[in-house]
């Protein structure tokens, strides 16, 4: 009886050590594959051309490169500040659904950067869509709002342009001459 006793107590105990293996093991494993498709890449994008086309890949990053998100506003137009601030917010909104559109990594980098934005100044609807071509020409994501004209503004003005997300280097050379808001 003893023998039995002892028999069934080292088969339980092997049992339970090796389903404890296996699941250390498997979790590993599963680690190792989620680690893979992480959508928060080692950073940034090296090169300071960029392709929003195609994906990024985790070389293509490093930590020294910085995202953001500029939004220029016409200084022409007078908006008052309420108006101002839901015509920024319609760019931003306006710019994440186009990259997320087209570069998933790439907005999930912005977002894990912290998701930085700027607002400057810009004179007139003439440098606001010289800017935007600007931006078109060397890749970046460029999305020009025009107002609805239901309170202060004509239909159709065109009030803000959102620059990026995008690589820093990149949106700078777009709208780095501008002053802050």
């Amino acid at each position: 009886m003893m023998d039995q006793i002892k028999y069934l107590d080292a088969k339980y105990i092997w049992g339970f050590l090796t389903s404890v293996t296996c699941g250390i093991v498997v979790g590993w494993i599963l680690k190792g594959i989620a680690s893979k498709k992480s959508y928060l890449p080692t950073l940034q994008q090296k090169s300071s051309n960029t392709n929003l086309e195609g994906d990024f890949d985790d070389e293509d990053f490093n930590e020294k490169n910085q995202f953001k998100m500029v939004i220029a506003v016409r200084q022409d137009l007078k908006m008052g500040k309420g108006k101002v601030a839901a015509q920024c917010s319609h760019a931003a909104v306006g710019a994440y659904k186009k990259l997320n559109a087209k570069n998933k990594s790439l907005l999930k980098c912005w977002e894990y950067n912290g998701q930085p934005k700027v607002v400057v100044k810009c004179q007139d609807e003439n440098q606001l869509l010289e800017l935007f071509h600007h931006a078109r020409a060397i890749g970046l994501i460029a999305t020009v709002i025009e107002d609805a004209g239901r309170t202060q503004i004509s239909p159709g003005s065109k009030t803000v342009l959102g620059v990026g997300p995008g690589p820093e280097d990149d949106v700078n050379k777009v709208t780095g001459h501008l002053k802050l808001l």
